[in-house]
């Protein structure tokens, strides 16, 4: 398909039907018009509970990545429960990370730097995607970024939302894990619950990206402390800001383009990258 141009934006955004497990996957491909080719390549995957949203919702934070960290961004809109539970969701993600490293050479990406992310219910599929591609040996990831992810079903560490004065109730996320995980042995999965994995040996360096004002924040930390005691390289910020606030929180969007321009490269040697102008 033809790259439909975003005006002022100098990015090339492109919409794609990705080969899924069950049905094609919608995705978008945004990538730096001025940047020099191969590119590093981010997956990203939206929030929305497991149950809702959609690439539109990953517009601005992939626009955004593209062009901070001078990166491509291959938005996937993946399967929703009820109708598809777990796991059909991280073998989505799975299999737009297969087509990543398979055919992002035809579109000028580099498949030896690849990245995930996402944010809410995406940033819990994203870690459990990093567990999948170690699992099964590739593709290779080079990072990964989890902002504000829902990593734990047990829901044992959540926070009080009164007193945080969190957006998000912890009823809740109870809802939507109800109808992602209706089999309560599937909420003892590794690649549904995260945060209860043993072997975090072997994952990509992580940036997690947590919310004051969040019942969320609690478990994202634990995970990011047993990563780091797994001996994966980690960084971890606290934002003075609300669950919704934070993907597209100007600071967080800084530090995540210096984590991409650090793991991934905007093009060359890592640790040489040339961020585009704004």
């Amino acid at each position: 398909m033809d790259a439909l141009p975003r005006p002022g934006s100098r990015l090339d955004i492109t919409p794609l039907q990705l080969p899924g497990p069950l049905a094609p996957l919608g995705a978008r491909l945004y990538r730096p018009s001025d940047a020099r080719q191969p590119l590093p390549a981010l997956l990203y995957l939206h929030g929305g509970g497991f149950v809702a949203g959609s690439l539109d919702e990953a517009d601005a934070i992939a626009c955004a990545l593209a062009h901070q960290a001078g990166v491509a961004v291959l938005s996937v809109a993946y399967s929703l429960a009820p109708r598809c539970p777990f796991p059909a969701a991280p073998e989505d993600a799975y299999a737009a990370l297969v087509w990543l490293g398979s055919h992002g050479p035809h579109w000028g990406l580099d498949a030896r730097r690849l990245g995930v992310g996402g944010d809410d219910a995406g940033g819990s599929i994203a870690a459990a995607l990093a567990l999948i591609a170690r699992d099964r040996n590739g593709p290779a990831l080079a990072a990964q970024i989890l902002i504000g992810p829902m990593l734990d079903p047990s829901m044992t560490l959540l926070g009080d939302p009164a007193r945080l004065g969190s957006d998000l109730l912890p009823q809740t996320c109870a809802q939507r894990y109800a109808q992602y995980l209706p089999r309560p042995q599937a909420r003892l999965h590794p690649y549904a619950a995260p945060l209860t994995s043993r072997r975090l040996h072997g994952l990509p360096p992580t940036y997690l990206a947590t919310a004051r004002c969040d019942v969320l924040h609690r478990e994202a930390e634990h995970y990011a402390s047993a990563l780091i005691a797994a001996g994966v390289p980690t960084q971890i910020t606290r934002f003075d800001v609300t669950h919704a606030g934070l993907p597209q929180h100007p600071p967080l969007l800084t530090e995540l383009a210096a984590f991409l321009h650090q793991r991934l490269g905007a093009w060359g040697a890592p640790g040489h990258a040339i961020l585009p102008s704004p």
